[in-house]
């Protein structure tokens, strides 16, 4: 006989820190060095501020490249500018070991730490790569992550990339951004109607040069 009745026992595992099986997996923040919701400027010294630019159909969130980091070839920071102008919101960072068996071995330690992905992101023949994994937060953040391999696919970045996107300040940032339009072309309107007088003149002739 149970000692606990059975919806005791269904609250127990839905809300136990602890998995089954007694893994815990946490909720990554960080990766490179850089920690997402972070103001950029605390990472000054691992980023090239010069090199930064506007995302292209993202005005919302700009990008810097990274300076030379250990384990690392190259990465990008994507940056707020509207809502939290100044704060990370995704960070990708391409590892300087862009072999399949290096790859191989990053999936099993991802794994392990934040257990089974999301879902599957590449395509079919896995010539491109990709493995997804979702997480929330203990504030209700809600986090993307992302690892990926490719060798073959010229389209895409070779080699293997980790990519880390703070998905609801995105969301944030856009929000502010398209409130900003929407305010700028209401007064740009009002501008517009403003100018718009009434033309009373009925003989146009002396007025044009001949």
């Amino acid at each position: 006989m149970l000692k606990y009745p059975i919806w005791a026992l269904l609250l127990f595992f839905c809300f136990s820190a602890t998995p089954v099986g007694g893994v815990q997996f946490i909720v990554p923040h960080q990766v490179g060095g850089f920690v997402l919701g972070e103001p950029i400027e605390k990472f000054k010294d691992l980023v090239d501020l010069s090199s930064r630019m506007n995302v292209r159909y993202r005005e919302y969130l700009y990008e810097v490249e990274t300076k030379p980091l250990k384990n690392f070839k190259s990465g990008l920071i994507a940056v707020g500018n509207c809502a939290d102008p100044g704060k990370i919101i995704r960070i990708k960072l391409k590892y300087a070991d862009s072999s399949k068996a290096f790859f191989n071995e990053l999936l099993k330690r991802y794994k392990a730490r934040f257990g089974p992905p999301a879902e599957y992101k590449g395509d079919p023949f896995r010539i491109f790569i990709v493995w997804k994994w979702r997480f929330i937060d203990e504030h209700q953040n809600q986090i993307n992550l992302m690892l990926q391999h490719n060798i073959e696919d010229e389209n895409e970045k070779v080699g293997n990339a980790v990519k880390m996107t703070f998905m609801n300040q995105v969301e944030k940032e856009e929000n502010c951004f398209l409130e900003k339009k929407r305010r700028t072309d209401t007064l740009e309107k009002k501008d517009d109607d403003a100018e718009k007088v009434p033309i009373l003149i009925t003989d146009w002739d002396p007025l044009i040069p001949k």
